[in-house]
């Protein structure tokens, strides 16, 4: 016995130092199970934040009639309960979002450019001249975190949808992710919880008592004219509306309009400068100050036009 292996180990020592020896592994083993579960959720983190939507079409709502309506939904909203203010979207801002998709280079901005104008060839080819008119009319929400004004279910609103599939086939074929696979339903949102961090620790949901009166409402009519490339993450323009990288326009009088449209935005854009100069030129100091100046000038003027006068004519 004294000549076999291992005769002096106590065998209870042995199965404690087993059995710790399998414990050590077995929680090794958990601590690495645990430690890829967190990767790969930080991987799926990474991911999901890397393709996230930063990009979309937009079809912009321009009727004053839709606009001042949401407004006055908007300012009965807050009245009941004026939290609610910061959750609000800002008229300028007012869209239908045909489509959304994550760019994250200059050359994938610039496919999409491209994606948007080879898209005016078959959306003309849709449209056939033809005029849409797409009808804004009652609200709706999404988990009562979103309200939103539901577009009328006619021919111009199915035309819609055939023109954001449309859309969507074209730039997938450019190779840019086209976000959610999720059918199309347009719809224009006004209020949403997600705008503000502290409004939505402050109130859960949208309780659409808020709206009773203008669950039905007709909101008017706006007539499909032109689809924007918008950035979210980019810097808005001074009307609230998206910065823009790129535009299609239908139809020639659709055209002026456009030029209108850009012409009122870059007017709204000068105002507040107008204003200070109209604010300066009501402080008597700065009226007095250049009335002299013109004096100056004018006297100026005349010593220049007198000195012109002599050298030309000195025997006069």
């Amino acid at each position: 016995m004294a000549e076999m292996p291992f005769v002096d180990t106590d065998i209870e020592d042995e199965c404690a130092m087993h059995a710790t020896s399998e414990l050590s592994i077995k929680k090794k083993r958990k601590r690495t199970i645990g430690r890829e579960i967190e990767e790969g959720i930080e991987r799926k983190k990474k991911k999901n934040k890397q393709y996230q939507p930063n990009y979309f079409i937009s079809l912009p709502i321009t009727n004053p009639k839709i606009t001042g309506s949401i407004q006055a939904v908007q300012d009965a909203i807050i009245q009941k309960d004026q939290r609610f203010s910061k959750a609000m979207v800002r008229s300028g801002s007012l869209h239908v979002t045909m489509l959304v998709m994550h760019l994250s280079t200059e050359e994938e901005i610039s496919i999409a450019v491209g994606a948007l104008s080879d898209s005016k060839v078959f959306v003309d080819d849709l449209l056939k001249g033809k005029r849409v008119n797409l009808s804004f009319q009652g609200i709706d929400h999404f988990r009562n975190q979103v309200g939103f004004v539901n577009l009328a279910e006619n021919d111009h609103t199915a035309l819609l949808k055939e023109i954001a599939e449309t859309m969507k086939k074209i730039f997938q074929e450019k190779g840019i992710m086209t976000g959610e696979e999720r059918a199309f339903k347009p719809h224009l949102t006004f209020m949403k919880l997600s705008k503000s961090t502290e409004l939505r620790k402050q109130v859960k949901k949208i309780d659409s008592s808020l709206y009773e009166g203008f669950k039905n409402h007709y909101f008017g009519d706006e007539i499909l004219h032109r689809f924007d490339l918008c950035s979210m993450l980019k810097k808005k323009q001074p009307n609230g509306y998206y910065y823009c990288e790129s535009s299609i326009v239908f139809g020639k009088s659709h055209e002026a309009d456009l030029v209108k449209e850009a012409l009122r935005r870059e007017t709204q854009a000068l105002l507040p400068r107008l204003n200070q100069i109209k604010e300066l030129l009501t402080s008597p100091e700065i009226r007095t100050k250049i009335s002299k100046e013109l004096f100056e000038d004018r006297h100026n003027s005349n010593s220049k036009w007198k000195s012109c006068i002599d050298s030309e004519f000195p025997n006069a």
